[in-house]
């Protein structure tokens, strides 16, 4: 568990449809431009660490152009409103701003279908009691950072979309995953992401029940799961 992470920080990740698997893509400054199977850009998301100062430097510059407090609040409102809805999360020693709540609502739009598919309901693979609840603060960013590799790796790696447009919707969903597994590996660089034992017991105890399942299966469960994680890491402090 305690590996380097075998995914560099300037990469994102493409699902390649009819390929049945992920694509790395480096692109210049980090930025992800997700592109589908046809090689055409579906998403082209500006994380906030990038926006931030871009948005800062232009505000500063217009101020000093005369131009009415009216239309300066109107342009910054206008760069600003992406970022609405993000969240701080305090796992541990490790601080992090994600946009929690557009990941919520990606997946609000593909849970029902997702989850139709899932034909073993008696079976949990985040049970709240026994994985998620109750970890102490210092081992939820270790915690949460396995619990995404496993995701970003067997999951959405090989899950099967029915159509395009769940393509889209969950590849949007890996790469915003993806960023926050970023962040996360930025704190384990910085010492500040310890895994100690009750975060490796409580993710074997996941990967246990991950792997008691069929390969395509398990797939599905987990993705129709996510929001467990999801309400986890909204609960987290």
């Amino acid at each position: 568990m305690n590996g380097p992470d075998h995914l560099k920080s300037d990469e994102t990740i493409k699902f390649l449809e009819g390929h049945g698997g992920w694509e790395r893509e480096v692109l210049s400054g980090g930025i992800g431009l997700l592109r589908d199977g046809m090689g055409k850009s579906v998403s082209h998301a500006l994380p906030f660490e990038f926006l931030a100062p871009v948005v800062s430097r232009f505000w500063h510059k217009m101020r000093g152009s005369g131009l009415p407090l009216c239309l300066l609040s109107a342009v910054f409102y206008l760069f600003w409103t992406p970022s609405a809805g993000l969240k701080t999360l305090h796992l541990g020693s490790c601080v992090i701003t994600t946009n929690l709540q557009g990941i919520r609502s990606g997946f609000s739009e593909i849970r029902d279908s997702v989850q139709a598919k899932d034909e073993i309901i008696d079976v949990r693979i985040l049970r709240k009691t026994q994985s998620l609840q109750g970890t102490k603060p210092a081992d939820q960013c270790c915690l949460l950072h396995h619990i995404l590799r496993l995701y970003l790796d067997r999951v959405f790696k090989n899950y099967q979309p029915p159509d395009h447009h769940i393509f889209r919707k969950v590849s949007r969903l890996a790469n915003s995953l993806l960023t926050i597994k970023k962040d996360l590996r930025l704190c384990h660089a910085h010492m500040s992401c310890p895994c100690g034992e009750e975060a490796k017991e409580k993710y074997s105890q996941i990967l246990s029940h991950f792997e008691e399942l069929p390969p395509q299966a398990v797939v599905v469960k987990a993705l129709g799961e996510l929001d467990i994680l999801l309400q986890w890491m909204e609960e987290a402090d």
